[in-house]
């Protein structure tokens, strides 16, 4: 591998993780990780009818407040961030 392949394959990472907040990057911590994920899911539960649909009826709810109670999960996934050591 040449050094300019590694170049061109930073630059499109750093080009990703820019376009895609979910993509992580090395400064990402513990907490920032699992809310992308969380999110993620939920989203993607929410696009997807079918999944929707399976959840609405494991819970007994119907698929609006199904949907609706999704969005309001992503607000915070995973509860109040930690507090953070500033250096």
């Amino acid at each position: 591998m040449q050094a300019s392949d590694r170049f061109n394959i930073n630059s499109q990472l750093e080009h990703l993780q820019a376009k895609y907040v979910g993509t992580g990057h090395a400064d990402l911590n513990r907490f920032e990780w699992a809310v992308n994920i969380q999110r993620d899911s939920y989203a993607s539960y929410m696009g997807h009818y079918p999944m929707l649909a399976y959840f609405a009826l494991a819970e007994n709810e119907s698929i609006g407040r199904e949907r609706y109670n999704f969005m309001q999960k992503m607000l915070l996934p995973c509860g109040l961030p930690p507090e953070r050591e500033d250096d």
